[in-house]
């Protein structure tokens, strides 16, 4: 079996997925800026501890999210038929086209 991932900006997905396996939205404290939220994370509280993010309410989340232009990249189902915890943010497309290259 094959672990597909996919991609997505719809919200209630994002939140669907994450509230189903135990995912909280989240900042890297060091990152967020007054009352900006700073690089997104899906915490999964008891996975091991780590201070260097802080839960954020998903209305801050979605925001930053939209403001950023990124895409959940994610999967449902491990390779081993699992529920899968992989997700992360990627840039998405700029509004209207393809990203340039760079020069």
């Amino acid at each position: 079996m094959s672990a597909k991932s996919k991609m997505t900006r719809d919200h209630e997905e994002i939140k669907k997925w994450a509230e189903e396996r135990g995912g909280k939205p989240a900042t890297v404290k060091a990152t967020a800026k007054g009352n900006s939220a700073g690089i997104l994370r899906i915490d999964f509280p008891g996975r091991g501890r780590n201070d260097s993010l802080e839960e954020i309410p998903w209305d801050e989340f979605f925001e930053k999210f939209d403001e950023s232009n990124l895409v959940f990249l994610y999967q449902d189902k491990t390779a081993g038929g699992r529920t899968s915890r992989f997700a992360k943010f990627v840039a998405g497309e700029p509004a209207g086209g393809r990203r340039k290259k760079a020069a």
